[in-house]
């Protein structure tokens, strides 16, 4: 099936991010799905977070493989993580598409931006 085809591509996309910069998984897989899947913005950003997870645990494994992991900074940034993906997820129910597509739009330009200075 066509669309089981793109989506397998797009995870694997997705996955292969994930893995080499530790995230930036969901940059990739909201507009893929929202572009090529014809997935709704508010669906699209809520699947991509059960898409980030196995493939954050994956990537973990891999990273306590290779390298040290700094348990007590990951353990802190895991708890705000929590606050912030609950406030984020309440939000996101009462939020437009259009506000929705404005909010992540700024946050990639801010990314990119960050990574190009």
């Amino acid at each position: 099936m066509k669309t089981n085809y793109k989506t397998v591509l797009i995870g694997a996309v997705t996955g292969f991010a994930n893995g080499l910069f530790g995230s930036g998984g969901g940059t990739i897989v909201v507009p893929c799905m929202e572009r090529f899947l014809g997935v709704e913005e508010h669906k699209a950003h809520a699947t991509a977070i059960a898409i980030i997870l196995p493939l954050s645990l994956l990537s973990i494994a891999f990273y306590i493989w290779k390298t040290d992991v700094l348990w007590s900074v990951a353990l802190w940034a895991s708890l705000g993580g929590t606050i912030g993906g609950f406030i984020g997820a309440k939000l996101l129910n009462k939020m437009s598409g259009v506000w929705l597509h404005r909010i992540f739009g700024l946050f990639m330009i801010i990314a990119a931006v960050r990574m190009i200075v």
